[in-house]
C-alpha cells in the first residue's frame, strides 16, 4: 500500500502582526485556526495540526479529528514548526502544508492539491483566476529539506528553488487567496 498524502496544519505562530493570537479570533463563533483545521481535516483524515506548547488551540484541533503535535521550537519560525510536523507525519507520499491563518479555503481546495501530489507532482499550489495561493503540496522527494528547515520562511526556498516543478490547480474558491495578518484583515 503506497504511504497517504498527509495535511499538516501550521498553528503555532505567535501572531505579532495581528496584536492578539489571532488563531483565537472567532469567524461565526469558531476559532480562525479551528475553521482552517476543519476544512483541512475535511479534506485529508488523519491531518496534523501543529501548535505551540501548551496552546489552548490543541484540545480543540484535536476534537475536530487533528493529531495535534507540539513543536518545542516554535519560536524559532514556521520553518521549525513544519520539520517538526514532518518529521511527526512519518512516511508520507507528500504533504498538503495549510495556514492556520487561512480560514476561508474550502475543502475542496485541499483535495485539489492532494489529488495532483498523489498523481505524481512534486510541487503544488492552489490558484484561484491565476493567483497562486495555499495551500502548498509538497513531494516526498523534498523530506529530507523539510526535516532540515529553520526560520521563518518556510518551505518558501524549496519552491523558488524548484519553480519549475511548481504546478498550479485552479481553485473556484477566492478563500485560497485570503489570509489574516491584521484585524483589518477580518473585514
Amino acid at each position: 500500500m503506497a504511504a497517504p498524502v498527509r495535511g499538516i496544519l501550521l498553528a503555532a505562530g505567535a501572531s505579532r502582526r495581528f496584536g492578539a493570537n489571532k488563531l483565537l479570533h472567532t469567524i461565526d463563533g469558531m476559532p480562525i485556526a479551528c475553521r482552517a483545521g476543519a476544512s483541512l481535516a475535511a479534506a485529508l483524515p488523519g491531518a496534523l495540526a501543529v501548535t505551540r506548547s501548551g496552546s489552548p488551540l490543541a484540545p480543540m484541533l484535536a476534537d475536530l479529528g487533528l493529531t495535534v503535535v507540539a513543536c518545542p521550537r516554535a519560536d524559532d519560525g514556521m520553518g521549525a514548526s513544519l520539520a517538526c510536523a514532518v518529521a511527526a507525519a512519518g512516511d508520507a507520499a507528500g504533504w498538503v502544508v495549510a495556514l492556520a491563518d487561512m480560514p476561508f479555503i474550502l475543502p475542496a481546495s485541499h483535495a485539489r492539491v492532494a489529488r495532483a501530489l498523489a498523481a505524481g507532482a512534486d510541487l503544488v499550489a492552489a490558484a484561484h483566476r491565476g493567483v497562486r495561493g495555499h495551500p502548498v503540496g509538497i513531494g516526498a522527494r523534498f523530506r529530507d529539506a523539510l526535516l532540515a528547515l529553520e526560520g521563518d520562511a518556510g518551505a518558501r526556498h524549496i519552491v523558488r528553488e524548484h519553480a519549475a516543478l511548481l504546478r498550479l490547480v485552479e481553485c473556484d474558491d477566492p478563500g485560497v487567496l485570503r489570509d489574516i495578518d491584521t484585524p483589518a484583515d477580518l473585514r
